[in-house]
């Protein structure tokens, strides 16, 4: 699963591992948010149609550059043979808190070295797989 890497801007020296994701603009559905979000964050352009429904939701609460968020959020998983990634079209404060990418399974956050934003992503990514895959 594609995910990126950074930090909070206030705690630079406690990186994590998290989803794309962002906020829904005005008359923006969900998918094509999400379709913006992935363009904008790592340059992958997708059909919004081709997300289909969601694999999961769920509330999440957590603070970050000293604001917080409680929001819903919604994930879809989409097959990519060949994707390139690149941080162009990133606001400045993501470019500024975003050191790199990376295609990581969920047991590569499981307890080891790597750290999730949230400890639920390594569950959230076996359920992308699976929506993708079909149950194992």
């Amino acid at each position: 699963m594609l995910l990126l890497h950074g930090w909070d801007p206030l705690r630079p020296r406690d990186p994590f591992w998290f989803t794309i994701g962002g906020a829904v603009e005005d008359g923006e559905t969900l998918r094509e948010a999400a379709a913006r979000e992935l363009l904008e964050e790592a340059g992958i352009v997708v059909d919004p149609e081709l997300l289909g429904e969601p694999f999961a939701t769920g509330p999440i609460e957590f603070w970050w550059a000293g604001m917080h968020f409680d929001q819903d959020q919604t994930f879809y998983a989409i097959a990519l043979s060949d994707a390139a990634v690149s941080f162009a079209g990133q606001e400045a404060l993501e470019r500024a808190t975003i050191d790199k990418h990376g295609w990581l399974r969920p047991e590569e956050l499981d307890g080891g070295a790597e750290r999730p934003a949230d400890p639920e992503l390594p569950r959230i990514m076996r359920l992308a797989v699976a929506a993708i895959l079909g149950p194992a």
